[in-house]
C-alpha cells in the first residue's frame, strides 16, 4: 500500500480496512490480524495499526475479544464508506449532585 504524505497513515489505514470489511476480505464475524501482523503486511509502526483498530472499534465496525484477538462486527453501520460517525455524548452527572458542584473541582481544589 502506498501512502499520501499529505494525510495522517492511521486516517490512510481506517479507510483501507474499512473498505477491506466492505468488500468482504474481512467478512463478517471473521478475525482480524494482530496488530504486529498487520504493521507488517502494511510497513508501517504498530502503534499506527492499533490506532487505526481502535478507531475501527470506536465505530462499531470491529470489536476486541480479551485473548481471542479483534473481530469484523456483524452487523456494521450503513455509514462505513461516508466516514460518518455518531455525535458525542455528553457527559452525565449524577442527579444527587448539582451540576455546579459536580465541575467546582476543576477551578479550585475541594480542600
Amino acid at each position: 500500500m502506498e501512502f499520501d504524505p499529505a494525510r495522517p497513515i492511521w486516517h490512510q489505514l481506517i479507510h483501507e480496512f474499512s473498505r477491506r470489511i466492505v468488500t468482504g476480505e474481512w467478512s463478517p464475524g471473521g478475525r482480524i490480524g494482530g496488530v504486529r501482523e498487520l504493521a507488517g503486511e502494511l510497513g508501517v509502526n504498530p502503534n499506527t495499526v492499533q490506532r487505526a483498530l481502535s478507531e475501527l472499534e470506536r465505530d462499531g465496525l470491529c470489536r476486541s475479544e480479551r485473548t481471542a484477538g479483534r473481530f469484523v462486527t456483524d452487523d456494521t453501520p450503513a455509514s462505513i464508506g461516508s466516514g460518518a460517525r455518531s455525535p458525542p455524548v455528553p457527559p452525565t452527572t449524577s442527579s444527587s449532585v448539582p451540576r455546579d458542584s459536580a465541575f467546582r473541582w476543576r477551578t479550585r481544589p475541594p480542600w
